[in-house]
């Protein structure tokens, strides 16, 4: 891809699923790409296995739900490279409950994790890519961005506002060579999705494998997402070829959502 390397990238949830394609695929393009996660167990066994097939890569534990950590965070990158280039918050959580029976607790926690997380991280990162002239944020968010699901009510309301955050920072930083997407895949075959399955299953009183076919057949592709897509279109985004496009969120989906 076009400009991309040497550059530094910060990939936030960055130790499975979505996060860690995004990281391996970053690294195959030569660039420095820093992983951030709460676990540093599962951020070290990842970066090791970006580090065995010749990807410069740092991990480092962060809840971004913690602004001082964020903060901190940001030091040791600058520290170790210099300012952050490529922003892509990818941290996130998705739990399935209905909302009557939705604790409140979980409310607060993704609300915190999926929206004021990626905020925090756009205030910490956002000012060195504007000082710079140059920057790419993307904001890893879904298909719930855009439509309603039912059972998913905290985590919809997440994304409808990330999407929001998407839209108005890209005003604000358009014309200072700064760019902020959202991508919105759709089911992704992955372990927060399968996570969602087993609660599922278990009050539907069907098994995982049934629950992940339904998901599948809710796209016209009649397939879930595989994380690598997502990481192929966000090394598009980033890259000198789609400088020219701002405030988009582009669905991943099968075409399930066409909007």
């Amino acid at each position: 891809m076009v400009g991309l390397e040497n550059k530094i990238v910060l990939v936030t949830g960055g130790s499975g699923g979505i996060g860690q394609a995004l990281a391996r695929e970053f690294s195959r393009q030569r660039c420095r790409v820093a992983i951030a996660a709460r676990r540093q167990e599962t951020l070290s066994a990842c970066a090791e296995e970006i580090s065995r097939h010749g990807g410069e890569v740092f991990a480092i534990a962060c809840d971004v739900t913690d602004r001082q950590q964020v903060k901190q965070l940001g030091a040791a990158i600058s520290a170790r490279w210099g300012a952050v280039q490529i922003l892509i918050n990818n941290a996130g959580i998705a739990r399935a409950a209905s909302f009557t029976e939705m604790a409140d607790e979980l409310w607060d926690e993704i609300l915190a994790t999926n929206l004021t997380g990626s905020y925090n991280c756009c205030k910490v990162f956002l000012p060195e890519m504007l000082r710079a002239k140059w920057g790419r944020i993307i904001n890893i968010g879904s298909t719930t961005a855009k439509v309603g699901y039912r059972h998913v009510t905290a985590y919809t309301a997440s994304k409808h506002g990330l999407l929001g955050l998407t839209r108005s920072l890209a005003l604000e930083t358009a014309r200072q060579a700064v760019t902020v997407n959202m991508i919105c895949p759709g089911y992704v075959d992955d372990e927060r999705t399968r996570e969602n399955a087993q609660v599922m299953a278990q009050k539907a009183g069907k098994s995982v494998a049934e629950i992940l076919q339904l998901f599948a057949a809710s796209a016209p592709q009649q397939r879930l997402i595989e994380a690598d897509e997502v990481a192929s279109l966000a090394l598009l985004i980033a890259s000198e070829k789609l400088g020219g496009m701002t405030g988009q969120a582009i669905n991943v989906d099968g075409g399930a959502v066409m909007a």
